[in-house]
C-alpha cells in the first residue's frame, strides 16, 4: 500500500512545482521508516528519529514525516494523522565560507588557462552550483543578450541567470568559435579539485558569495532569488545571515546617498 501511496506523494510533490529532489530523499526516508515500523506509531517515529546521531539527520527525518503526513491529511489518507506533533531537531548554523572580492582576485591571478578564468568569472557572475557548472552547454549561453540558461537545476525547472561583462568575455574568450558542446567539460569533482589548486573556495562558497555580492550592489532579492531558482526567501536568508547587519548599514547609506 505504502508504495503506491508514495509514488502519488512525490507526483503532487512535482506538481505542486517543488523540488523532485526533496520528495524523493523524503520518500527513501519514509521507506526506511517503515523498514523497521510497517505501521509506525508516534512513539515509533520519536525512536526511529532518535536513533541517528546527526542533529540535521534527526531534523530531516522529521520533515519527511511530516511531509507525508501533512499530504496524507490533505488527500484525505487516514494515516500518520499524528503528523503535526512530530518533533523537528533545531539545527545550530554555523558560520559558512563565503567568497569575496579578494577570493574572486586570487582565483583569477591563479588561473593559467582560458578555461579556468571563465570558470571562476562564471562562478563570481552567476553562482551556479557545481552541477549547473558542468551541465552547461555552449547553446546555453546567449553572448548577445548576456545571460545562460540552467536547463537542469535541483529543482527540475530550468532558470535564466545574467551574465556579468567579464563573465562574458572570458566565455568568449574560453569558446572560440565553438557553439555546442559542454562548456568546461569536467565532472563535479574536477571542479572541486580545479578550485583546490587556485586556492579558491568552495563553488557553493561562491554562490553564497554571489548571493551577498548582489544584494550589496542593490539587485533586489526577488531577483537573486529567481537567478539562484530559490523558491523562498529561505536561502537567501540563510546564506547572508552572518552579514545582515553589513548589509542594512550599506543599504541604508545608499538610501541616504
Amino acid at each position: 500500500m505504502y508504495d503506491s501511496l508514495l509514488c502519488e506523494f512525490q507526483l503532487d510533490w512535482r506538481l505542486a512545482g517543488k523540488a523532485e529532489r526533496t520528495a524523493t530523499d523524503y520518500s527513501k526516508a519514509i521507506t526506511n521508516l517503515l523498514r523497521q515500523f510497517p505501521e509506525p506509531t508516534l512513539g515509533e517515529v520519536k525512536v526511529w528519529i532518535a536513533s541517528t546521531t546527526s542533529v540535521v539527520g534527526r531534523r530531516k527525518r522529521g520533515q519527511a514525516v511530516r511531509a507525508f503526513g501533512k499530504w496524507a491529511n490533505t488527500s484525505q489518507y487516514d494515516l500518520f494523522t499524528w503528523w503535526k506533533s512530530v518533533p523537528l531537531a533545531k539545527e545550530t548554523l554555523q558560520p559558512q565560507q563565503t567568497a569575496n572580492q579578494g577570493d574572486y582576485r586570487n582565483a583569477i591571478e591563479n588561473s593559467s588557462t582560458a578555461r579556468d578564468k571563465a570558470l571562476v568569472e562564471v562562478l563570481w557572475s552567476c553562482g551556479l552550483r557545481r552541477s549547473e557548472l558542468t551541465k552547461l552547454n555552449a547553446e546555453d549561453i546567449n553572448f548577445a543578450e548576456g545571460f545562460l540558461v540552467v536547463r537542469t537545476s535541483k529543482t527540475g525547472r530550468p532558470r535564466v541567470v545574467p551574465l556579468s561583462p567579464a563573465a562574458r568575455h572570458a566565455l568568449r574568450k574560453h569558446l572560440g568559435r565553438r557553439t555546442q558542446g559542454s562548456v568546461f567539460g569536467m565532472t563535479p569533482n574536477a571542479v572541486r579539485l580545479l578550485l583546490q589548486r587556485l586556492d579558491a573556495p568552495s563553488a557553493h562558497a561562491w554562490r553564497r558569495g554571489w548571493a551577498v555580492q548582489a544584494l550589496r550592489n542593490g539587485v533586489s532579492e526577488a531577483s537573486v532569488r529567481a537567478a539562484a531558482g530559490w523558491s523562498s526567501g529561505a536561502m537567501v536568508a540563510r546564506y547572508t545571515r552572518a552579514l545582515s547587519g553589513e548589509l542594512a548599514v550599506e543599504e541604508f547609506q545608499r538610501s541616504w546617498g
